[in-house]
């Protein structure tokens, strides 16, 4: 079943019309046609079962049949602090994060990041992790959508205070997650395509940060963030 983000209310009997990218998908990429079922969500908690009533080229109305309170949301609270990594690699960890039940994703600059941007085209990326955050969510089946929140410096992060179990991934950690005991809210940094410095992974763990450790293989940045929330989905979440 087709699954379409629409960020608007709805309601069940409403007929609307698609917003401009989701009908240039529908009718252009899918060639979905008059008759045909789509599912809808608006990030608030459950989907919508629709129809197609009328398609053009750039133009798709639905009709709004029913509700279903489906909930597909992880019972933990993520944030993946995300240190920017290049290109695609972050591309891909915002995807996978997404599908593996983050609640939020904070792209950090530290040290050894590589990416160096004005703000006008931090904005841009901003919108465009947000899309890929929407995509991954109509892929996945997410009901809500986690947020995709705005650039900022690590150290800015880590002198900030929340009630979250604080995790930062170091490969000379000894330390495994199945050794901690369970959390529901958490926080889990990843470093940069170079790593963290030694400065800031003791400035990480003078901020309350646990490092851990996940096996003795050095992982790549855009790798280590979805095998920590795997495997936390898996130790303390919804997974198996």
């Amino acid at each position: 079943m087709t699954r379409i983000h629409i960020p608007v209310p709805l309601t069940v009997g409403a007929s609307l019309d698609l917003p401009d990218e989701a009908a240039r998908h529908v009718a252009q990429v899918l060639r979905m046609k008059i008759g045909e079922p789509l599912t809808l969500f608006n990030g608030n908690g459950g989907e919508y079962a629709a129809t197609i009533t009328a398609t053009g080229r750039r133009d798709v109305s639905v009709n709004v049949e029913s509700f279903d309170p489906v909930d597909r949301e992880s019972r933990l609270d993520i944030t993946l602090a995300q240190c920017v990594s290049k290109g695609e690699r972050m591309d891909y960890t915002v995807q996978k994060a997404v599908e593996l039940g983050v609640t939020r994703i904070l792209p950090l600059l530290s040290e050894r990041s590589v990416v160096k941007l004005d703000a006008e085209r931090w904005d841009k990326k901003l919108e465009h992790w947000r899309g890929i955050a929407v995509s991954a969510c109509e892929q996945s089946g997410r009901t809500s959508l986690p947020a995709v929140l705005p650039v900022q410096k690590l150290d800015g992060w880590l002198a900030s205070s929340d009630r979250a179990l604080r995790l930062v991934l170091a490969p000379t950690e000894s330390v495994s997650l199945r050794s901690l005991a369970a959390a529901s809210n958490i926080a889990l940094l990843i470093g940069p395509e170079g790593g963290l410095s030694d400065n800031e992974i003791a400035a990480a763990r003078r901020a309350g940060c646990v490092g851990i450790g996940l096996g003795p293989r050095v992982l790549r940045t855009e790798t280590a963030g979805v095998a920590a929330l795997a495997a936390l989905q898996l130790l303390w979440g919804d997974l198996g």
